[in-house]
């Protein structure tokens, strides 16, 4: 974010420092026209414009894509916390009680990760130790449900994992900055030398518009870090409710985790 705003700060002073000391070596007169405001965008601009919208579509649609994933995984680890009541009493405390360290490992230490497109070993502990759970119960009328609600928790969160990590090619975000670039300085020496009070501010709002959309792109493609993430509302929620249980049904048990997800050590 602080690169794309200190290219575009250059690429305005650039510009009009061409219009100052540029223009009048291409011109054989000293003169006060230019292009006028409504004339500043152009083509160029045009195709900037097009393209940054292009490339914020598919920001977006990946956005949306981590969202769902992320919601998608805790309705099947929350379906697998109540399909665990109809398991023996054994198998039942074990698996809610791995499904409940298994939130926590997410939410406290494989979000964070997601923040630079990585993730976490930390639920794979969980989550592992849930099948093995699986395996005491495959002559169980439960067993298929459990499994399938399973493999659902563990497509959503491959899911959730793919969209952390960047979309947008890093080719593509340079080309969408040298774009800027050359869009901000090609319209600064168009500007008139003289009386261009009024361009210079269309142009300086021009050029605060298109890097607000080109830092807008940068945050929302990368939907686990920035100032528009997803939070991790859903998969939090599923924990409550899950150590509630828990805790309701086997009130002198402890959870086999720390609030982070860590294993205890016995």
């Amino acid at each position: 974010m602080f690169l794309v705003i200190v290219v575009a700060v250059i690429a305005l002073l650039a510009g009009l420092a061409a219009n100052r000391w540029l223009r009048p070596r291409l011109l054989s007169e000293d003169d006060d026209s230019g292009m006028a405001v409504k004339d500043l965008v152009g083509p160029l601009l045009t195709l900037t414009v097009l393209l940054l919208a292009f490339v914020l579509v598919t920001a977006n649609g990946s956005y949306g894509k981590a969202e769902v994933a992320s919601r998608g995984e805790a309705k099947a680890l929350d379906q697998l916390v109540e399909i665990a009541e109809y398991a023996p009493a054994a198998q039942r405390a074990r698996i809610q009680a791995d499904a409940v360290c298994y939130a926590r490992a997410v939410r406290a230490r494989e979000w964070p990760a997601m923040s630079d497109g990585n993730g976490s070993p930390a639920p794979s502990v969980w989550s592992t130790d849930v099948r093995k759970t699986f395996r005491t119960l495959q002559d169980k009328p439960v067993f298929g449900m459990l499994v399938a609600a399973d493999n659902k928790r563990s497509d959503e969160r491959e899911e959730r994992l793919t969209q952390a990590s960047a979309s947008i090619p890093s080719a593509i975000f340079w080309f969408l900055l040298a774009t800027l670039f050359i869009t901000v300085v090609a319209l600064g020496v168009c500007l008139p030398r003289k009386n261009n009070r009024g361009q210079i501010i269309t142009l300086t709002v021009i050029t605060a518009l298109l890097t607000m959309m080109l830092v807008i792109i940068r945050d929302v493609d990368r939907p686990f870090g920035g100032i528009i993430d997803v939070a991790p509302t859903a998969i939090s929620e599923v924990e409550r409710q899950a150590t509630r249980d828990f805790l309701a049904h086997h009130p002198a048990s402890e959870l086999p985790c720390d609030l982070n997800g860590i294993r205890r050590t016995t």
